[in-house]
């Protein structure tokens, strides 16, 4: 793989940022296997946003995981953005995150990297708060994402009590301290909304161990009741790297990179 960190100035930020990029290759190195069968489809390869989570940044998962490993071996490209602790919106009190993740990035890599920008070659997956920034980029853009997983997501915000996690006001600094029931952050609004034909793939996966287990059997239930063929598991486990480590690995297992 090809192993890029990159610094770029986000306009919707007003200011620089960096994010990490793995890119297939051609020769993949001893103890390496699979970049020179990368599929590549009209101007690119198939590509995977992969998001960290609330206490994180782009470093996170090449540093806790074999991210670079598991990629090569399917032949995809990673793409690991930084936002803070934003949970991926434009904060009330901070920086438009959501803009720069949803409009601007895809923009700025298409022109910069040889990524395929066709929905079926286009995959998202995160943890925990990058789990929701992963379903909330699938649910209120289906037509740009063939799937999308969540690994231990705040995949319910509405039912989250407690929203003020750790410090920094976060309820009051991303939403103004409003509730955020019928708005693009409502992941279960969205998805009891959605047309079930017209979404991505969706893969589910939670330790039962987790504090967040809850939200997840209620996103489950809620997939249920709408009819949404979502792939699911709830398994032992917590909210830890050993849990995640497993879970990318089945998740680009269950990808539908197109060969």
């Amino acid at each position: 793989m090809i192993r890029m960190r990159t610094d770029i100035f986000a306009e919707s930020l007003g200011m620089g940022t960096s994010l990490t990029v793995l890119m297939p290759q051609a020769a993949a190195g001893i103890g390496m296997g699979g970049d020179d069968a990368a599929p590549a489809h009209g101007d690119g390869v198939p590509v995977l946003y992969l998001l960290h989570g609330l206490s994180d940044d782009c470093t996170i998962w090449e540093r806790r995981t074999s991210i670079e490993r598991y990629a090569s071996e399917k032949g995809i490209a990673v793409v690991m953005p930084q936002v803070g602790r934003s949970f991926y919106c434009d904060e009330a009190l901070g920086e438009a995150y959501w803009t720069y993740l949803s409009e601007e990035l895809p923009q700025l890599l298409a022109r910069t990297f040889r990524i395929s920008t066709a929905r079926e070659d286009t995959f998202v997956a995160g943890l925990s708060m990058g789990g929701f920034g992963a379903f909330k980029l699938a649910l209120n853009h289906p037509e740009r994402f063939a799937a999308a997983a969540s690994l231990s997501g705040v995949v319910d915000l509405v039912a989250l009590e407690g929203l003020d996690v750790h410090q920094g006001h976060l309820a009051e600094r991303i939403w103004g301290g409003k509730r955020p029931d019928g708005t693009q952050d409502d992941l279960v609004g969205l998805l009891r909304a959605a047309d079930p034909e017209s979404l991505p793939a969706l893969f589910l996966d939670c330790g039962t161990e987790d504090p967040l287990v809850m939200l997840n059997r209620g996103f489950i239930a809620a997939a249920e009741e709408k009819g949404v063929a979502m792939q699911s598991r709830l398994r032992p486990g917590n909210h830890t790297w050993d849990f995640w480590d497993t879970s990318i690995q089945d998740v680009l297992d269950w990808l539908p990179i197109r060969a």
